[in-house]
């Protein structure tokens, strides 16, 4: 939105979405804390890239002066629990997850490797180099309530939107149409270094290299159009609103053989393109 507020520092750059929603993109993936900064609890979702800690806690102090609640994942991949457990230690909180995530945060499975053979980036080609082994997060880690509701978020609901990983979330409120969608759907085309260093606004289905199920990722694509968001917010790239958004959240679920499957890949079924 054109008001938003933004403030970069080094790797850092964050974004006001609305009032209570603060996204950081930590060098190419976004987290974001949602609360009012004047009351109430918070919960932060995702963690971002490793070695990052302090990074996020001086900033939670700085907007919340309290820590949050919980902590919240949409999903297991390194670049989004790159701080969880630190964090989750540090504030002495537990950590949510959909329960088909779980084997990935428990130590006891690990993800498929990428493929660098997708997206013709550079990002893609180096994608083998991502760490895809499990974390072991203890007794912080707590599946979501079956019911869709969000711990300590009464007016948010979590939607199961599997492919890029299967137990991936995305979280949406009714009240004012935001969907935080994680990498279901993102904004930059991820496997190309130069689109994310100048953070080129477009709308993508998930990170090619990191998408074992496509057949999975397209329902989840189709049902987040479904909503009709009013505000997207993405584990990559910028946030996007309004009619340009939805048209392109739309035309990405019509097409999404064409537009988000790569034509090859190990994880590509061709019987799809």
């Amino acid at each position: 939105m054109n008001d938003h507020s933004m403030l970069k520092t080094g790797a850092i750059e964050s974004e006001e979405i609305v009032p209570d929603i603060l996204s950081m993109r930590i060098v190419m993936v976004n987290i974001q804390m949602i609360g009012l900064p004047s009351s109430g609890d918070w919960v932060l979702v995702d963690s971002g890239l490793g070695n990052f800690e302090e990074a996020i806690a001086e900033a939670a102090e700085k907007r919340f002066a309290r820590p949050p609640v919980c902590i919240v994942l949409t999903h297991g991949h390194f670049d989004h629990v790159g701080n969880v457990k630190a964090l989750s230690d540090r504030w002495g909180v537990p950590v949510y997850a959909h329960r088909n995530e779980m084997p990935f945060l428990t130590g006891d499975e690990d993800y498929p490797p990428a493929d660098p053979s997708v997206g013709g980036g550079l990002l893609a080609r180096v994608a083998p180099m991502y760490p895809h082994k499990a974390i072991d997060l203890g007794s912080r880690i707590r599946p979501l309530p079956h019911d869709g509701t969000v711990p300590n978020l009464p007016d948010w609901r979590w939607i199961h939107t599997p492919g890029h990983s299967p137990g991936h979330i995305s979280l949406y409120r009714a009240t004012d149409g935001v969907l935080i969608a994680g990498d279901a759907v993102i904004t930059v085309k991820q496997e190309s270094a130069l689109a994310v260093i100048g953070q080129e606004k477009e709308l993508h289905g998930p990170p090619m290299y990191f998408t074992p199920d496509w057949d999975l990722a397209k329902e989840s694509v189709r049902r987040l159009a479904e909503l009709k968001p009013r505000i997207l917010i993405t584990g990559h790239g910028v946030s996007m609103h309004g009619d340009e958004m939805r048209d392109s959240l739309d035309r990405l679920a019509r097409e999404f053989n064409r537009l988000a499957v790569p034509d090859h890949g190990r994880y590509v079924n061709k019987d799809m393109n």
